[in-house]
C-alpha cells in the first residue's frame, strides 16, 4: 500500500518505504524540509496517521532494518552483532537453516559468503545426517566471526576514477 501511495517519491530516489517505515534522505536541509512537506501533504487527504514518537528528523545516521545507515556508509547494527554471539551452535537442520537465513541477511558485508557457507548449506540437505563436522564447524565459526567484525560498506566517490 505504502509503495503505491508514494510511488512517485520512490521513483525520484529520495525516499525508501519498507512496510510501514518511511526513510527520507536528501543532500540539503532545504530539500529535506520540502520532501517532508510532500509526504505529509499526501498523508493528510487519505487520513494516513504518522506517529511523532516514532519520527526522527534531520538525522545524519539511523538504525534501519538491522543496519546503521548514513549518507556515506552502511554497517551492521551492533545489536545484531551481539545477537550473533549469543546464538548457540545449531543442533539440527532447522536451527542451521535459521542461522543461515540470519547470516545471509548481511551477506553483502562478508566476502566470499557463498563459498564459506557452502558446507553449511550442504548440511541442510534432507539426504544427509546432520552433523557439524570439522569443515562445517569452522565455516560456522568463520561466519560468526565475519558478522561480528564485518566491514563498513562505504559509497564510492564518483568524482574519482574506478578501477575494475
Amino acid at each position: 500500500m505504502m509503495e503505491t501511495i508514494f510511488q512517485e517519491e520512490i521513483l525520484e530516489v529520495w525516499m525508501v518505504v519498507y512496510i510501514d517505515e518511511i526513510i527520507i534522505y536528501s543532500e540539503t536541509w532545504e530539500d529535506h524540509v520540502q520532501y517532508i512537506d510532500r509526504v505529509l501533504s499526501k498523508c493528510t487527504p487519505i487520513n494516513l496517521k504518522i506517529s511523532l514518537k516514532k519520527c526522527n528528523f534531520g538525522q545524519q545516521e539511523l538504525l534501519a532494518l538491522g543496519y546503521k545507515v548514513s549518507g556515506l556508509s552502511v554497517a551492521i547494527d551492533q545489536n545484531k552483532e551481539a545477537e550473533v554471539l549469543l546464538k548457540p551452535v545449531p543442533k539440527n537442520i532447522k536451527e542451521m537453516q535459521s542461522f543461515l537465513g540470519f547470516a545471509s541477511y548481511s551477506r553483502n558485508h562478508i566476502r566470499n559468503f557463498s563459498h564459506i557457507t557452502s558446507s553449511l548449506y550442504k548440511l541442510c540437505s534432507k539426504d544427509l545426517v546432520f552433523e557439524l563436522i570439522k569443515e562445517s564447524g569452522s565455516a560456522y565459526e568463520r561466519i560468526k566471526n565475519e558478522l561480528t567484525n564485518a566491514p563498513v560498506l562505504i559509497l564510492p566517490d564518483f568524482e574519482l576514477p574506478f578501477k575494475l
